[in-house]
């Protein structure tokens, strides 16, 4: 019996997210046939549950300093090309509504699920094919460029010049994540840098989850540092360990069996404010005035830890300076992450070295592109993963555009 035929595209991309859709695209614009392949039965799956389901699409600060790499110079071509201005354009153009929270953070006044249908808009102007419920069996050299077996498709085999892998890394596996094109890319000999779960809360030993447990859902605002980098934005105590947008920040530049240290009082000279409330308000206990800067739970939780009895002016320097030291510089040893249950990102991923900053290309494959959070560029918290995504998917798109 004769093979079956193959199908043939200009370009096939690997993954219908964020940066795949937003490559298809640009891909397709110049005429060439394009197809996007995904196992998900339905697109952007994280995309619809991100930002609580309003999509933290990007942000109004996003820059190359905001991204973690192996090498940190590499996201800056498609960065500065494409950017969130760029997208904020499209999103207008397409009429979605959007407002900024704190730290230049956009979200969708709707819906996250207007920024999915912009984009299949998007790639169908642009003629793309979607298939989904696609599972890719294995890819081979073949034709002029691969060759690609597929379960779940109309046609089991297809080939194309261009193939654009952006099926993403191992966060949230319960999404369909699988690490897929880690290994696409050893297969091509890429090199692939160490892989961990990043923006995830940090999990901890019996004596401080005990604490932490006691302290379930109590916030409040912090500077958290874990590998000399700070983040100030809150802090969240729960039945597992600690999360809240600093911890997840810090949890980035967390490396096991180092402490991280935490301000509970981030911008403010916590002994020099414990005098001062010593002379004004000497009478009142010292939960009562840590009250006053914290939470009610967790003022009650630190006066009792640091073992003050009395009142404030009762305090002797050496007490005070005990407790600002509690307050300013908290020193904590996690045990661990959540994992990928709960990460929301994959840190590490391709290696940069053997890609074109520009495009995304394979410096040694030609036709082979990775994007989006495959690669080793790990955005911070609050829209700038989702912009790598655009200008990544952008960067390759227009590249294979332009033939």
């Amino acid at each position: 019996m004769a093979a079956r035929q193959a199908t043939r595209y200009d370009t096939v991309i690997l993954g219908a997210g964020a940066a795949g859709m937003f490559c298809a695209a640009h891909a397709g614009a110049t005429g060439g046939r394009v197809l996007v392949i995904d196992h998900a039965r339905a697109p952007g799956e994280k995309i619809r549950i991100s930002g609580g389901g309003r999509c933290n699409f990007t942000n109004l600060h996003c820059g190359p300093e905001n991204f973690l790499s192996a090498n940190p110079h590499f996201a800056r071509s498609a960065l500065a090309r494409y950017t969130q201005w760029d997208f904020i354009e499209l999103v207008e153009r397409h009429a979605i509504g959007w407002h900024e929270k704190t730290l230049g953070q956009l979200f969708c006044d709707r819906s996250a699920r207007d920024i999915i249908a912009m984009l299949l808009d998007e790639q169908a102007r642009a003629g793309a094919e979607l298939s989904l419920g696609t599972t890719l069996e294995r890819v081979e050299p073949g034709g002029a460029g691969f060759a690609l077996h597929l379960a779940g498709a109309r046609t089991d085999r297809v080939e194309c010049r261009n193939l654009v892998i952006a099926c993403g890394g191992k966060s949230i596996p319960k999404m369909g994540a699988t690490g897929h094109g880690y290994s696409i890319a050893r297969q091509f000999g890429h090199a692939v840098t160490e892989t961990r779960p990043a923006l995830v809360p940090l999990t901890f030993s019996a004596d401080t989850l005990e604490r932490c447990r006691a302290l379930a859902g109590t916030a409040a605002p912090a500077r958290v540092t874990a590998g000399g980098t700070g983040f100030e934005e809150a802090l969240l105590f729960t039945h597992r360990g600690l999360s809240g947008p600093a911890v997840l920040q810090a949890s980035s530049y967390w490396r096991e069996g180092a402490e991280i240290e935490i301000s509970l009082c981030p911008g403010r000279d916590a002994l020099d404010w414990l005098r001062a409330e010593r002379a004004q308000s000497g009478r009142r206990a010292p939960a009562t005035v840590l009250a006053e800067l914290l939470p009610r739970r967790l003022a009650a939780e630190i006066a009792q830890e640091t073992g003050l009895e009395g009142n404030l002016a009762d305090q002797s320097d050496a007490a005070l300076a005990k407790l600002a030291a509690r307050l300013e510089r908290w020193t904590l040893t996690p045990t661990g992450t959540e994992g990928y249950r709960t990460a929301e990102i994959t840190l590490g991923g391709v290696d940069t070295a053997a890609l074109e900053a520009r495009s995304l290309a394979s410096r040694h494959v030609p036709g082979l592109y990775f994007i989006g959070e495959v690669v080793d560029v790990t955005g911070w918290l609050g829209g700038y993963n989702f912009q790598w995504a655009w200008s990544s998917g952008w960067a390759a798109g227009t590249a294979i555009a332009a033939g």
